[in-house]
């Protein structure tokens, strides 16, 4: 540990603007939207979600936390556990990766222990027995009764602060314990410090690396009842005879009388802790919780409100709600009510809290569909992460691939930055610095480690040696680079959204460049087995090849095999069916893949491949839009009930009911447009593939007051197959309408039954 220091926070001058929690912009909702969502959708199975109360795109994330270790614990809860280990204030939500779990505060009554319970142990000394029959969530508000201390605990939380209230019994030795050394996944904790403030107040911030190798935070907490006591700094050991680890904890002490409630609120900041204290400050200028939770649950039904949707089922109504209030979760607030924020230089910078910045950005994810939804339901926002991301390419050097807490993690592939940049631009969203967008593009698509501030070994993984090859000799050799395959075809489709840009902007050089970068796909397909293969230096195909062989995170491809990668062609399909010989052949082969065998083999299967209907895997990315390429080729009926089939079983109200992570929303964006009719297949063509629409009627509020609806006749279980499709009365005659459609509003009309209808080929 660099630093493990008591220092005073310097008093600052207050910060009381009022409730910033209050949108006073918005119209208020008639409808309770809130009312329809089940937080506990994906906390189960391996959907990485967590039930905690948040608002929408909210800086700070309070929740519980039920696991410390593995897979299952990334975002710090999992339905099967029955302790809880008290209540952090920063989570991810649906990730495959782990961090966060910052700033845990867990209410005591009686002996405090904090003694270490080894490095396998799921629990905290301190932990205490729940029951999910005890267990509350709605969208921005949690509560829980803790069986081992008696206490009711209940959260919400404004944008960049969180409220706690906690029902106590009577009791001589009532208190907490501030838990800041603690951290999802036993994170390294480079440098802690903390200070009780007053016998009100705590401050504290730390560093520490994992998956963010640099993550700072900092902590303000204000209690509504004065305390005593005892702080733990002293080394400790998870196992005897171990390495000493920093400690850094506070032992609060006070009496209680029966159902006495204590509330506490806490702000956290990037920046310092002076920047947490105003959040508090700002936001939470009273002690006002159930006005608190009011307003976040209004924030909540101003953003559900964005979609009406008309359907019997119940089920499907909660499913689609919670998949939208998903969608709300990431990216976040990193702005501080000051206007300062954290750069990728890790520097601090005075920015806009009109124009704030925004972190989480889980590109290789969310370009599928959760950022072509926002261009639909919110597309200033959309134009605010764009910013942000421009803003981070010129602090740090490069556009991030997945950004966390202003760090570049160089986690997944591709340069999808260019992709919202192109999709944006081409659907007439502009409110950014062009130029500037596009010249970061050409600089993420050339192989250029200088100038990137990020740690040496994150170096390789932001800047891979791929891109050298790709553009020197016009593929990736398999030999010279991991996830070969992967990465290029994900590089042919970046490659062509700049040359999108190129086009529009006149770069006629660049336009000519990138156009042909697009076409590399091509090298890997061989026709023999009719799969994208490896290729070696030496134009050799890599062998022994099986197509359902998985070697996670060191073969060919990236989180999937041959059998999903085939097919990520999105912006050249009517190529790719050429390339495999034709409309027929590409039928045929499209079909054997919802019909192979679902068995994968090879040395570490990647856990990411799941939800599997045949070799396609919608629990994972790369096979979201393919079920939609069934409409490029005359066969819609096959879209149709495939689409059918993901959204009827592998979709459920219940907490295993995600097939993979949830990913910042992507795995329920695709359920959001996909239950209301239609699937943007390539990002920055601003085209929609029809499906087949859940809901009786699906009404998306444009921002400017305008309506577009999917409306279904003679909808059903059974009745999956479109039939006929009007848009604003005129007929169909192919399944496409264009982001134009949507954003003059009008009304797509589906005429559904239970018979396949075969159309035209496009």
């Amino acid at each position: 540990m660099k630093n493990m220091k008591m220092i005073a926070l310097q008093a600052g001058c207050l910060l009381l603007l009022g409730m910033a929690v209050c949108n006073c912009t918005s119209t208020a909702s008639e409808e309770d939207y809130a009312s329809y969502v089940n937080p506990f959708i994906g906390t189960g199975g391996h959907g990485h979600t967590y039930p905690g109360a948040v608002v929408p795109n909210g800086m700070i994330q309070p929740g519980p936390d039920t696991r410390i270790y593995q897979w299952d614990a990334c975002s710090g809860y999992y339905y099967e556990d029955s302790t809880i280990n008290g209540f952090s204030h920063t989570h991810l939500s649906g990730t495959g990766c782990g961090d966060y779990g910052d700033v845990l505060l867990m209410p005591t009554v009686g002996r405090q222990e904090y003694h270490a319970m080894g490095e396998k142990s799921q629990q905290m000394a301190y932990a205490s027995a729940f029951s999910h029959e005890n267990e509350k969530a709605e969208p921005g508000y949690y509560s829980v009764f803790l069986d081992r201390y008696g206490v009711q605990a209940e959260l919400t939380a404004t944008k960049r602060a969180a409220i706690h209230r906690y029902t106590f019994p009577e009791s001589e030795e009532s208190g907490f314990i501030l838990d800041l050394d603690y951290s999802l996944q036993r994170q390294k904790n480079e440098e802690i410090e903390l200070e009780v403030v007053s016998d009100t107040e705590i401050c504290g911030r730390k560093k520490t690396v994992y998956w963010a190798f640099d993550q700072y935070i900092n902590f303000y907490a204000k209690f509504s009842k004065p305390f005593t006591y005892t702080m733990v700094t002293d080394s400790m050991a998870l196992d005897e005879g171990g390495p000493l680890l920093p400690t850094a904890k506070v032992l609060l002490k006070f009496r209680t009388k029966k159902d006495e409630q204590v509330l506490v609120k806490v702000g956290v900041s990037a920046v310092d802790m002076d920047g947490a204290r105003k959040n508090v400050e700002t936001e939470l200028p009273e002690w006002d919780f159930d006005g608190v939770r009011r307003s976040a649950r209004q924030a909540w039904n101003d953003y559900l409100s964005k979609i009406d949707i008309e359907t019997a089922d119940k089920d499907q109504r909660t499913i689609f709600y919670t998949a939208l209030y998903h969608t709300g979760m990431h990216p976040n607030l990193f702005t501080d009510a000051d206007g300062r924020y954290l750069g990728m230089d890790l520097k601090a910078h005075q920015g806009s809290v009109e124009q704030p910045v925004y972190t989480i950005f889980s590109l290789w994810d969310t370009f599928r569909a959760y950022h072509p939804l926002m261009t639909i339901i919110d597309p200033d926002l959309n134009q605010a992460f764009i910013r942000s991301l421009i803003q981070k390419e010129r602090e740090g050097g490069v556009f991030p691939m997945w950004e966390l807490a202003g760090n570049y993690t160089g986690t997944m592939i591709g340069y999808h930055a260019a992709s919202l940049i192109a999709d944006a631009y081409m659907k007439g969203y502009r409110d950014f610095d062009v130029q500037a967008a596009y010249r970061g593009c050409l600089r993420t698509a050339e192989y250029d480690t200088a100038g990137i501030k990020c740690p040496p070994l994150v170096l390789p993984h932001l800047m891979p040696q791929a891109k050298y090859w790709k553009n020197k000799i016009g593929y990736v050799p398999c030999d010279k680079d991991n996830e070969a395959v992967a990465k290029a075809l994900e590089y042919a489709y970046d490659d062509w959204c700049i040359s999108l840009l190129a086009r529009e902007l006149g770069d006629t050089v660049n336009l000519r460049k990138y156009a042909d970068f697009s076409k590399g796909y091509v090298k890997y397909f061989d026709p023999s087995t009719r799969f994208m293969r490896g290729l070696d230096s030496k134009g050799n195909w890599r062998t022994p090849f099986n197509p359902r062989s998985s070697n996670h995170r060191n073969d060919d491809y990236c989180e999937g095999t041959a059998w999903q990668w085939t097919w990520f062609v999105p912006h050249d399909v009517e190529g790719l069916v050429e390339l495999m010989g034709g409309r027929e052949a590409f039928i045929g082969k499209l079909d054997s893949l919802f019909v192979a065998d679902s068995s994968l083999e090879g040395e570490l299967v990647s856990a990411d491949i799941s939800g599997l209907i045949g070799q396609y895997a919608h629990g994972n990315e790369p096979s979201h839009h393919i079920t939609h390429f069934y409409n490029y080729v005359g066969q819609p009926w096959r879209t149709q009930e495939l689409v059918d089939e993901v959204l009827q079983t592998l979709y459920f109200n219940n907490p295993n009911g995600l097939s993979g992570n949830e990913d910042c929303g992507q795995m329920s964006a695709w359920y959001v447009l996909n239950a209301m009719g239609f699937y943007q297949v390539c990002p920055g063509r601003p085209v929609y593939s029809i499906g087949r629409p859940l809901f009786d009627k699906a009404t998306v509020n444009l921002k400017d007051g305008k309506k577009f609806t999917v409306k279904t006749t003679g909808n059903s279980r059974t009745n999956k197959y479109v039939q006929k499709m009007l848009l604003n009365g005129k007929e169909l005659v192919q399944p496409f309408f264009t982001h134009q459609d949507i954003i003059d509003g009008g009304t797509l009309e589906l005429v559904m039954g239970d018979k396949p209808v075969r159309m035209n080929n496009r």
